[in-house]
């Protein structure tokens, strides 16, 4: 073989042998190439997931953002309702003294109007319950509950509102047992309370029938003798000095013997005869008896209102009406004022009870003697016997009804309300 094969071979062999350095190192390239493209593929799918489940746990927490928005609205429009609907009157104060919580019924057994929550409680309910005020300091101070309290609040006039109030005060605790503030349940008690003195009223008529109706049955006998005696002396063959004497004890007796029939029937149990009666036609009966009198004084009367039909009797209705229509005629001739006498009815179907009042243009009532008008014996008149207003009061109160007094120097008005069965 000559020189130029060798070489031929061996340049062949040296081209072989770069083409397959050549083709290993594509080879290895291309190995690299595919091993990087799944590792990109592979991170790409892991940072997909990431970027979906981190959307996902968003998307979770604002769904359970808006449910614990929705419960907590939920909540509070639940309290919101649950105070409002409260019979009871809810009072929260706190410890700057303002007013934080009052609901409807509070507001209105207090009288008060929204515009009026501004500012403290203690300007709030000092004119018209200190004693409230009073327990809400005590709570505050000692940290401890009280509990049934009795309150009693005054209103101005018109204002309306509870008159006797039952109070518990319990103090605002933190976890920490750190005073925060006084929360103040309260109740209307005045219909409690004016059964509780219809009920002490009717046992001391009771009592006073038993303890005096003898004494006052024997002290009449004793007036009928004296008098009968009285009535047997001839006039006309006493010496004409001795005849004023003769007659006064006559008229002395009559009028004790009066006294004591008109306080034994007022002390003597009331045994009712039950009918339907009609308030409006004894209102019209009693002011057709006074009326000839009222137009003399020249005066008028006048009927309005509405009018109910109750169960009762009807012959001791009829003189408890006219008892407070006379009454009222006496207390304007005494000022000597034109009288204008109303009477009035109204009914209250939610309570099942009728009301008549009485109301005059008089000089009212003094406060000093307010206590005592219904007090047998008790009278502010010259020639009164005391025994008018506490019959009629007597009469009501045995129909299970009660009888009230509004009084001012411009006027005085009874009211009789009665029970109607319906409520």
């Amino acid at each position: 073989m000559t020189q130029s094969g060798y070489l031929l071979i061996g340049l062949t062999a040296v081209v072989g042998g770069l083409i397959a350095v050549l083709v290993f190192a594509v080879l290895r390239f291309g190995a690299a190439a595919r091993q990087a493209g799944r590792r990109m593929r592979d991170g790409g799918a892991e940072h997909a997931f990431l970027t979906t489940a981190l959307q996902g746990a968003v998307t979770t927490l604002k769904e359970q953002e808006r449910a614990s928005a929705a419960r907590a609205d939920a909540s509070e429009r639940l309290s919101a309702e649950i105070i409002a609907s409260m019979t009871s009157g809810l009072l929260v104060v706190g410890l700057e003294e303002e007013v934080r919580i009052l609901n409807p019924a509070g507001r209105r057994m207090l009288g008060l109007s929204d515009a009026a929550l501004d500012g403290s409680f203690r300007a709030l309910l000092s004119p018209i319950a200190p004693a409230l005020v009073s327990a809400i300091d005590e709570c505050l101070r000692a940290r401890e509950p009280i509990v049934r309290r009795a309150v009693d609040v005054e209103f101005r006039e018109g204002a309306g509102g509870a008159t006797h109030l039952g109070v518990t005060v319990s103090p605002i605790l933190d976890d920490a047992v750190s005073l925060q503030g006084a929360i103040c349940l309260f109740s209307d008690l005045t219909a409690v309370v004016e059964l509780e003195e219809q009920l002490r009223l009717k046992d001391s008529l009771a009592r006073l029938g038993e303890l005096t109706a003898g004494l006052a049955h024997e002290f009449r006998n004793g007036l009928a003798t004296i008098h009968g005696y009285g009535r047997l002396l001839d006039l006309e063959r006493l010496p004409e000095d001795y005849r004023p004497y003769v007659i006064a004890v006559r008229q002395e007796t009559e009028s004790l013997g009066q006294i004591v029939t008109n306080f034994l029937n007022f002390a003597r149990p009331a045994e009712l005869s039950l009918t339907t009666v009609s308030l409006e036609r004894l209102a019209h009966r009693a002011a057709d008896e006074i009326r000839p009198e009222v137009q003399q004084r020249g005066g008028a009367i006048d009927i309005r209102g509405r009018f109910a039909d109750i169960q009762g009797d009807e012959v001791m209705l009829r003189q408890a009406i006219s008892n407070l229509c006379r009454n009222a005629l006496e207390a304007c001739a005494q000022a000597g004022t034109r009288p204008v006498i109303t009477l009035e009815g109204a009914v209250d179907v939610a309570q099942g009870t009728a009301s008549l009042s009485v109301a005059d243009n008089g000089p009212g009532i003094e406060s000093s003697a307010l206590d005592r008008i219904f007090r047998p014996f008790f009278t502010t008149k010259p020639d009164g016997t005391g025994l008018g207003l506490a019959l009629v009061q007597k009469i009501i109160v045995t129909h299970n009804g009660r009888l009230t007094v509004d009084t001012s120097p411009q006027g005085t008005k009874m009211r009789a309300v009665l029970p109607t069965g319906s409520g």
